[in-house]
């Protein structure tokens, strides 16, 4: 018997995950709903999101979609307070510095600052109410180092670290805690560039500690330890899965 195995139960749990359609979004919502949560997926493209409850359903995990454009400001939509807030939608649209647009700066930040921050000022009081919150950050390699042709997206990835920080600060002492995690280099669409050039993802692989690129699934584990009671403790934190990138 595993004594140990309630601490990482999400059973009872809800769980928000915004870009929860696609790549590292849907992969971490499949792990809380392995896990035991229910989910509510939130992206802009309905069609997608379908699709994704449909995969999760398949895997006899329940979802449901909630279409949202989370570049407004306005959340409306949004009714029900989830134990679990998870924001992983993101845009990386890979322009050289001269070249990006005041618009292309605003979406990075409203994608990745202003839509965490807001649902963050939304779900918290009742996750406070109830003693119990888990808020999950997707930062980047970016949070901490730059990478050629996406100066915003690194912007809005620092900002990230320090948002998770202060989300930290303001709630924690009323049971919720804020981490973020850093994902290295994974194939998602946000990465197709990088994965469509064979040799470049090769010296990518070859710059981390353990020879490869991410598998979706290695983005689980973590994901699972810091939405639970397991991670009671920790708060306001950066996680770096990325096999050793920073570290090498």
């Amino acid at each position: 018997m595993n004594r140990l195995a309630p601490l990482f139960s999400l059973e009872g749990r809800t769980a928000f995950v915004t870009g929860g359609n696609s790549g590292i979004g849907l992969a971490i919502a499949r792990a809380l709903g392995l896990a035991g949560a229910r989910l509510v997926l939130s992206a802009r493209r309905g069609a997608e999101l379908d699709r994704a409850v449909d995969e999760l359903a398949a895997e006899g995990i329940n979802a449901e979609a909630l279409p949202l454009d989370l570049t407004s400001s306005d959340f409306g939509a949004v009714t029900d307070s989830p134990d679990i807030l998870v924001n992983a939608a993101g845009v990386n649209l890979r322009q050289p510095f001269a070249e990006v647009t005041a618009e292309a700066f605003d979406v990075h930040m409203a994608l990745h600052l202003r839509a965490p921050f807001l649902l963050t000022q939304r779900f918290a009081p009742a996750m406070a109410a109830r003693g119990w919150g888990r808020i999950l950050n997707i930062g980047s390699l970016q949070s901490f180092r730059a990478f050629p042709d996406s100066a915003p997206y690194g912007a809005a990835k620092g900002g990230v670290a320090q948002l998770t920080r202060a989300i930290a600060e303001a709630w924690s002492r009323q049971g919720i805690t804020c981490n973020a995690l850093a994902p290295g280099f994974f194939p998602t669409a946000l990465t197709a560039p990088v994965f469509a050039d064979a040799s470049r993802a090769a010296a990518l692989a070859e710059r981390t500690c353990v020879g490869r690129n991410g598998r979706l699934e290695d983005l689980h584990g973590a994901a699972v330890f810091l939405c639970s009671d397991a991670a009671a403790y920790v708060t306001g934190q950066i996680l770096a899965v990325d096999g050793g990138f920073l570290a090498k």
